[in-house]
């Protein structure tokens, strides 16, 4: 059946009023306030064939009708105004994250909170993830006596410490030696290159510290492996309790729930790499999301995915205004935390 332009315009209608008052639309509510000059009946028509074709549902035994996923993903795609914030908006946002500028981890912190109350749903941010990026320079530094410090920086200037103990006492010279050959053969590689690393090669070529270096390898290839240093921040969770989506007691604590399972948020954001993604309903992947709608993006530094962040709400969002406000704040956060590397 032909979406023809009048089924496209009550479609329309029926999402953005559901938006607003969250209640099933009748063809007397679209005549009167959207298609002044088109009849109830033949409104009703056409919402029958709209429901027909899946894009809108009738709930329970109401007389009103309310998108379908699949009405919300024709909306998103191809019907919606593409919302732009205002100037003031976009300054406000810069503003925020140049107050909070300091630590990166901070920063990322602030966005979430940022995030829930511009859109008044939930946000789940992941900190900079250490696996995403690729080594800038290895520091091996004597604590105490068979002690070292390993210091890791990486190309997006995340820090990870790793205290190893070794077998028996190392001079500074030597560690300085050992640090330097390290370097050498580490620095530029990324996370996936360690993983194919041949240890056997930098041992046969270790200028008599091959002893030192078999003890620190294995324990500096774990860190730099299995490092999980990503913090999920979750804020505007309560947000949720105001709609009324989640005036059901049960429903309300399930999604309570699901925000403290820290792996599971974890899970959808690392899945991210498009620069602004949306997912209705049923299109998420995990059971626990299939009721919601997740709008998801990356953030960069130097034009390199370390992070993601993302809103959950209902399927009735507003999705113009959540998408433009999670591309801005992403594309500031981007912009902010390159330029911290660059000084």
């Amino acid at each position: 059946m032909d979406m023809g332009n009048r089924k496209r315009l009550i479609l329309q209608a029926i999402i953005e009023d559901y938006i607003n008052t969250a209640e099933p639309v009748g063809s007397r509510t679209i005549s009167k306030k959207y298609l002044t000059g088109t009849s109830s009946a033949t409104i009703r028509n056409e919402m029958s064939d709209l429901e027909d074709m899946g894009y809108i549902e009738q709930p329970h035994t109401s007389a009103g009708r309310i998108p379908s996923d699949k009405g919300y993903r024709l909306y998103v795609d191809t019907i919606m105004k593409q919302n732009t914030i205002n100037e003031a908006q976009r300054e406000m946002i810069k503003k925020e994250f140049i107050d909070s500028m300091g630590e990166i981890d901070r920063m990322i912190k602030h966005a979430s909170k940022l995030l829930s109350q511009m859109t008044q749903y939930t946000s789940i941010v992941i900190a900079p993830q250490f696996r995403r990026t690729g080594i800038k320079q290895i520091q091996l530094i004597r604590i105490d006596k068979a002690v070292i410090l390993a210091v890791i920086i990486t190309d997006a200037g995340i820090l990870k410490n790793s205290v190893l103990r070794l077998k028996q006492d190392v001079n500074p010279d030597a560690l300085i030696r050992i640090t330097n050959m390290l370097n050498d053969k580490f620095a530029g590689l990324g996370m996936e290159d360690i993983e194919s690393f041949d240890l056997q090669d930098l041992l046969n070529n270790s200028m008599g510290h091959g002893e030192i270096i078999e003890q620190v390898l294995p324990e500096l290839i774990q860190t730099l492996l299995y490092s999980d240093t990503s913090e999920v921040y979750r804020d505007g969770v309560s947000n949720i309790l105001n709609l009324p989506e989640y005036s059901n007691i049960n429903k309300a604590r399930d999604f309570l729930n699901i925000m403290e399972e820290r792996e599971l948020l974890f899970k959808v954001l690392n899945d991210v790499h498009d620069d602004v993604n949306v997912s209705i309903g049923k299109e998420n992947k995990l059971e626990q999301f299939k009721e919601c709608s997740l709008i998801t993006a990356t953030y960069k530094i130097n034009d390199k995915t370390i992070g993601s962040v993302g809103i959950i709400g209902p399927t009735r969002m507003e999705y113009s205004k959540a998408i433009s406000i999670v591309e801005c704040m992403t594309n500031n956060l981007s912009e902010i935390l390159t330029n911290i590397l660059k000084r």
